[in-house]
């Protein structure tokens, strides 16, 4: 069907509605506004629309059918849009309103935006404004409807359907409660405040969750509250108040979470050190080294990193709670050590066997009968420090930091927050340190309600009750808003897009010419959406120098000496990442 039939199908389509078409409900659920930050649409959007749009700009408006497609750019502080083979100047903002399905033709398919090498269907009304050079995208959708596109993100669709339950009642009342009439946008896609990656119909387990809790919401005392969650909590909730300001609301508790400590899934990093001090990690070593030789008894011993050995790790222990009982959260390490180290011998003017290893000792021979002034003078040599064999120098009990000083020496960091539980094990060889905390650990643990599903059976309101104590169930009305009706004069043909840009290049890697031991690796583990942050030190708190992309070649150089990093570079940049996002190329 070409163009001029098509849209003369679409007018004939518009008149024949019966005049209660566009009566909207009187019932309607909340809206709420997305900032589409996450997909980088900064100076080009391009899409597809699912379903007939009317497009609409200051003094002038058109109607867009199903499957057109769109390319919005910016040039020079304007906005440029390509359609149908036209250019149009909507000046500095345009919107895509979606039709109500009953006023056109349908063919049984969801209706939304989808965006250029982005998977997810996006419905709702988006807007395309200018601020500060760029695109601003806030898309517009009930709130029930962006759930979808939230809950199999914020969890998988896999977990358990009562773990799922609670995680849309949990992000409902979270997006509800950020909810700002007077600001530009209501909630980020990123996880700033909830993933937001569009909806996909494959999610079925996550879309029967939200239906099966429509409306409900968890409130105090007749309120919403912002009901905060996490990955992981690392085995103990955490209070509001310790990571924001203001009080602790009442539907909060700091308790110990053996559901989220049992899950294998819940991540942790582990460093197990010898009691032996026998390969030590060369950073920890270094700040053993460090305070060990603030010690007075250290005085007569080279401050040296080859003249010092630590012979034997006696004790460890976990101090110093960043918050009062029963907070877990440890800030310092205290461990006691044995130590070797060389010292500087003192000159004696009758040297003795005392003074040196068995292989400096001087040998003595009777005095030379031969008269002084017939004897040739021999040049005195430069006097050069005598350095001591290794020796014991003690035994020392020293305090480290552990945030940031032990965490990135034993790679322990997991997100960079500085906020990980560490829990201490030790046995007749070792010592293992192990952190966990993947996020703030404020409310509901993730991985701690899939394992309460999954492993004991509770239902979403048990696991609410645990994780938001006092918090009551409320519901909230979920009828779907009106949709505008558009002008069926304005419908005009669309057209081709022009040709969509890629991702970011990928870096170029030369290995022609490797450096001994080293191997060529590409980044896979992550998702085709995502990126994984080249680091500037081996530790998830260092500076991001680049943003990764899937399928970016990389000369895998070495170890980086902290459990689970590697040193990579590219032609272009060369830094630290870790090691299980990488497949080595064989």
């Amino acid at each position: 069907m070409n163009i001029r039939k098509r849209c003369l199908c679409l007018l004939l389509a518009l008149l024949l509605l019966p005049a209660a078409a566009g009566l909207a409900a009187e019932e309607t659920s909340p809206e709420i506004r997305v900032r589409l930050s996450r997909l980088h649409l900064d100076t080009r959007a391009d899409m597809v629309l699912h379903g007939p749009y009317l497009l609409s700009w200051e003094g002038g408006e058109m109607l867009l059918p199903d499957k057109s497609e769109v390319s919005v750019q910016v040039k020079g502080e304007k906005i440029y849009l390509y359609v149908s083979g036209l250019t149009l100047l909507p000046g500095n903002s345009v919107t895509f309103r979606p039709l109500q399905p009953n006023q056109l033709e349908a063919d049984g398919a969801e209706s939304g935006l989808s965006f250029n090498l982005v998977d997810g269907l996006y419905p709702g009304e988006l807007r395309l404004s200018m601020s500060e050079g760029a695109l601003q995208p806030v898309l517009t959708l009930p709130l029930e409807t962006y759930l979808l596109g939230v809950v199999p993100y914020e969890m998988s669709d896999s977990f358990p359907e009562e773990a799922l339950k609670a995680q849309a009642v949990c992000a409902r009342t979270y997006a509800m409660s950020r909810m700002k009439p007077k600001s530009a946008w209501d909630v980020t896609d990123t996880t700033n405040d909830q993933v937001f990656k569009g909806i996909l119909a494959s999610n079925t387990h996550s879309a029967a969750a939200v239906q099966a809790t429509g409306g409900l919401v968890l409130t105090e005392k007749g309120r919403l509250i912002t009901a905060w969650y996490s990955a992981s909590n690392g085995g103990q909730t955490e209070l509001p108040s310790h990571v924001w300001s203001g009080d602790a609301p009442a539907c909060y508790a700091m308790v110990d979470d053996p559901y989220d400590l049992e899950n294998p899934q819940s991540m942790v990093r582990s460093a197990t050190m010898s009691r032996s001090g026998e390969d030590l990690y060369p950073a920890f070593l270094a700040l053993i080294r460090e305070a060990v030789w603030q010690e007075p008894e250290m005085g007569g011993f080279l401050h040296q990193e080859d003249a010092f050995l630590v012979t034997g790790l006696e004790a460890m222990e976990l101090v110093s709670p960043r918050y009062k009982a029963p907070s877990r959260l440890m800030e310092q390490l205290k461990i006691t050590v044995s130590v070797s180290a060389r010292k500087i011998l003192k000159e004696s003017s009758s040297p003795t066997s005392s003074d040196f290893d068995d292989d400096e000792l001087y040998l003595f021979s009777t005095p030379d009968p031969t008269p002084a002034t017939q004897k040739t003078p021999t040049p005195t040599p430069e006097a050069t420090p005598r350095i001591s064999d290794f020796m014991p120098a003690g035994t020392f009990t020293v305090t480290l930091n552990l945030f940031p000083d032990v965490m990135n020496a034993l790679g322990l960091s997991i997100a960079g927050a500085g906020n990980e539980i560490l829990r201490l094990a030790e046995d007749d060889d070792s010592f293992t340190l192990t952190s966990g905390r993947y996020g703030h650990g404020v409310g509901l643990s993730q991985r701690g309600a899939e394992w309460m599903a999954s492993e004991y059976g509770k239902t979403f309101e048990e696991i609410l009750d645990f994780y938001y104590p006092g918090a009551k169930l409320q519901q909230q009305a979920s009828a779907l808003p009106p949709l505008p009706t558009p002008d069926p004069l304005m419908a005009e043909g669309p057209g081709p897009l022009p040709t969509a840009t890629p991702r970011p290049t990928l870096m170029p890697v030369d290995v022609s010419a490797l450096p001994p031991g080293a191997r060529i690796a590409s980044v896979e583990g992550i998702a085709d959406d995502s990126s994984l942050n080249l680091r500037a030190a081996p530790s998830a708190g260092s500076e991001i120098l680049m943003r990764l992309y899937k399928h970016q070649l990389l000369i895998v150089l070495g170890d980086a000496g902290i459990p689970g990093w590697v040193q990579v570079r590219t032609d272009a940049a060369e830094g630290y990442v870790m090691e299980s996002f990488l497949e080595y190329m064989p």
